[in-house]
């Protein structure tokens, strides 16, 4: 490294999943606006990026040629300080590059990018006998100085890759290659109308009603202007939209038309947001209750010894009426709250609940949120609009606060919580501990059934515990009756999806017109199909799955990446034409139970069902105004959802997350069951739970019934402790993928080995995942089991140096390594 005489240098975070930051020279008249944190527009290769800065200093690299910084996108950093320290954090705790961060972090309308366009070179003279056929069909298209993108042209050439036509027509200097900046946030622009600057006093404005005395409409609608501007009153002068005057005096564009042509009104464009940040008239909470009070009390004495508090509390016990409190005492300190939910789903219905409290200073952030919307939430916590408490999910940890001095992780324990691709692969709850930490705030971590992890850090004085075991206004807990379907079957009384005793029950509900919730956790209407005659499966052609069928869309659909076919007639192998459904999904159960009741009102939540944000909220809203009597879900029914009027819960299939290949299944079987347990039961009347399972006298199964966490807790600390599992041991799996199998078989022997040099007895595998290829990459895993006590950064440089070493090998070049730390 050597200093530049006069010149600066930038290191900049490129959205890429590249090792470094890239140094860039700063051009002479950008230098004294140019900051840490703010975006600039920077060339790599032959595209054009947006990069975050990341330092400024004067040593120009040695070992290559710095590019200029094109230009600077913004007049302030958008990046704060602390943010950066969290990226740094999250990039070096989870073994991925700060570009992963950074592509996780912002909102896609921060990201500028550039699109390559193909043009024809103006000199060029179209000789048709020098071109081929195809080239001269795009010679056609472009014509006219048209402009095509790279997609543009595969889908009018109807072709795949049309990369070596154009490499020909570049040789033949036919066309040219450009990059065209698209930027995907653009501000919202409102057309405001005001007087004119000349008219602003009353004896020129009567002079104006004089000549309008012929156009009796144009001035009505100038008298109703100056009434709602307050122009001539002691009052501010209020701005005014076109749209609000034309729709609050009943008039036509035609009549505003004429009075901005006379010049008596102008009209102007103003950016507004679309973010909703009217004045909400807000109401006083509910008063906890002695049990809720001493919990806050107990949390409250925590908070002075630690940083972190576990919220043990059983479901319906009033959590949220907690969080409240703690949130209006953090705001009355002037700080902000995060306010964290596993499941995109609870934010409406919990979003309504706190609006009612704490009005326009809650900001909602999820990704089912236009990216338009996303991008002024950003900007209203960057320049301290009103945001005062933020409610979202996972990724809105990454959002620019200044001073976070309270982060509530509702549902702790969800595995939603965690990120698995792309990268980063960070989980938002223990992230959201260090986030905390470094704003020198409090974390509240709540939940009816906590992780493992969670509650033994409670247990071993690292985090604060209070427990709340009385439910709100005297909700006793469910009754859980185990029905044995395999004794039913025997008996040959299962005649559909449903136990003869979940439908006396469901008969019974509906006719007392209360409501039910059906859970079952996979959605589609079966898992597969199977010729009865010769046993053929369809499979995915990009991955090592079977397809699930979703017969509303007559298709069989690969749930890992995306690959549709339509459902077969006959067997495509023998031609069979018998071919069964095996298993079911929710869609198999919404069309029996619409079979079997045909009078219920039914309404069906699981992904399929709920692509955008307002279809949440319909289906939450319609069955909590009971226009709905039966809902069917997947896991995201089970999460903190609270309805008045359920009184039963059936719970369709336990022995599938029962017996699931992994260490946490019995845990996560318990959280789940009795999560989606706790959804039954109203004042004063009991609500049952029908559990449907081969295996009733399951271990799990008694412990659910009888609300023994921590029988639970105790028997699976034993089993991991025995097996060397968390949170004993901390795992980080090393997934190796490849296109060829046998060099990642080679690959990911060899990794091992070298890994058991140095780790020993600590490295497990290579052995094969429970999906093996997913978008016809082929994957092997490798476990690492390292001691909770060891140094765990120590550990992740060791395993880097060895992929390092892996990848520089030419038989890996295309060989994919990637790191997932604290698994889930």
């Amino acid at each position: 490294m050597e200093l530049a005489d006069n010149k600066k240098y930038a290191d900049i975070i490129l959205p890429l999943p590249l090792a470094n930051v890239f140094t860039y020279e700063i051009p002479i008249n950008q230098q004294a606006s140019l900051k840490k944190g703010m975006r600039v527009m920077v060339p790599v290769q032959k595209k054009i990026y947006t990069g975050i800065v990341y330092s400024i200093h004067l040593i120009k690299p040695e070992n290559y040629e710095t590019k200029e910084i094109i230009s600077i996108l913004d007049a302030y950093p958008i990046i704060r300080r602390p943010q950066m320290r969290f990226w740094e954090w999250v990039s070096n705790y989870y073994q991925c590059y700060l570009g992963d961060v950074y592509k996780a972090a912002l909102p896609s309308g921060l990201k500028l990018e550039s699109e390559t366009q193909i043009t024809i070179k103006d000199d060029f003279e179209d000789d048709a006998s020098a071109l081929t056929p195809r080239e001269q069909e795009l010679i056609l298209k472009l014509s006219g100085g048209k402009s095509l993108s790279i997609k543009d042209i595969e889908k009018e050439l109807g072709i795949k890759n049309p990369l070596p036509i154009l490499k020909r027509l570049l040789e033949k200097e036919a066309i040219i290659i450009k990059e065209k900046i698209i930027e995907s946030y653009k501000p919202k622009l409102e057309e405001f109308v005001r007087l004119n600057t000349n008219l602003r006093d009353e004896e020129r404005i009567k002079s104006v009603f004089d000549q309008l005395k012929k156009a009796k409409k144009q001035a009505d609608l100038l008298l109703h202007y100056l009434d709602y501007s307050k122009a001539f009153t002691s009052e501010k002068t209020v701005e005014i939209s076109k749209k609000t005057l034309l729709e609050s005096s009943n008039f036509g564009n035609t009549i505003l038309k004429g009075l901005i042509e006379k010049g008596i009104l102008e009209s102007y464009k103003k950016e507004v947001g679309r973010l909703d940040l009217s004045v909400i008239e807000t109401q006083t909470r509910h008063k906890l209750n002695q049990f809720q009070e001493k919990a806050y009390g107990e949390i409250l004495n925590h908070f002075r010894e630690r940083s972190t508090v576990l919220l043990h509390g059983v479901t319906s016990s009033g959590k949220t009426e907690i969080y409240i409190k703690l949130i209006e005492e953090t705001l009355k300190s002037g700080r902000q709250v995060l306010y964290l939910l596993p499941e995109i789903a609870l934010t409406s219905q919990l979003t309504t609940r706190l609006k009612k409290v704490f009005g326009n200073k809650l900001g909602v952030y999820h990704s089912k949120f236009p990216d338009a919307e996303r991008v002024e939430i950003w900007n209203n916590l960057l320049k301290d609009k009103g945001y005062q408490v933020i409610i979202g999910v996972r990724s809105s940890i990454f959002l620019p606060f200044k001073d976070l001095g309270l982060i509530i992780v509702d549902e702790e324990h969800e595995n939603t919580y965690k990120q698995y691709d792309p990268a980063p692969r960070y989980n938002a709850r223990n992230a959201a501990i260090v986030l905390s930490s470094m704003h020198g705030g409090k974390v509240i971590l709540g939940s009816a059934t906590p992780s493992i992890e969670s509650y033994n850090n409670a247990l071993s004085g690292k985090f604060g515990l209070v427990e709340l075991m009385q439910r709100h206004e005297e909700i006793a807990l469910p009754e859980i009756i185990a029905v044995d379907i395999k004794e039913f079957r025997r008996k040959k009384q299962m005649k559909s999806l449903f136990s003869p005793v979940l439908l006396e029950k469901m008969e019974q509900t509906l006719n007392n017109n209360e409501q039910i919730i059906l859970f079952q956790n996979r959605r589609g209407f079966a898992p597969f199909i199977e010729c009865t005659s010769c046993g053929y499966v369809p499979k995915c052609k990009n991955c090592d799955v079977s397809l699930t069928v979703h017969k509303a869309f007559r298709a069989l659909t690969c749930h890992y990446c995306g690959y549709t076919e339509p459902i077969p007639n006959q067997c495509p192998k023998c031609g069979h034409e018998h071919i069964d459904s095996k298993g079911f999904g929710t869609e198999r159960i919404e069309d029996e139970i619409q079979a079997l009741f045909p009078e219920a009102r039914v309404a069906r939540m699981d992904l399929d069902t709920t692509r955008t944000k307002t279809a949440y909220e319909k289906i939450i809203d319609d069955f909590d105004q009971q226009r709905v009597d039966i809902l069917i879900g997947t896991q995201m029914i089970s999460k903190g959802l609270d309805f008045a009027h359920v009184s039963l819960v059936g719970i369709l299939n336990a022995d599938n997350m029962l017996n699931f290949p992994d260490f946490r299944a019995h845990e996560r079987a318990f959280q789940l069951i009795a999560q989606v347990s706790g959804r039954a039961g109203r004042k004063n009347k009991q609500g049952t739970v029908i559990l449907q399972t081969s295996n009733p006298k399951h271990t799990i199964i008694k412990q659910v019934i009888e609300n023994d966490y921590k029988s639970m807790f105790k028997l699976q600390m034993e089993e991991r402790h025995a097996f060397k599992y968390p949170p004993y041991y901390r795992l980080i799996y090393i997934h190796l993928k490849h296109r060829d199998i046998q060099i990642l078989n080679k690959a990911a022997n060899e990794m091992a080995i070298k890994l058991r040099t140095v780790f020993g007895y600590r490295v497990l595998g290579p052995d094969n995942p429970p999906i093996t290829r997913i978008q016809n990459l082929c994957i092997k895993r490798i476990m690492m089991k390292i001691e909770a006590e060891a140094s765990n950064e120590e550990a992740k440089n060791l395993i880097q140096k060895v992929s390092d070493e892996i990848r520089s090998l030419d038989l890996y070049k295309s060989l994919q390594i990637h790191l997932d730390v604290d698994p889930m």
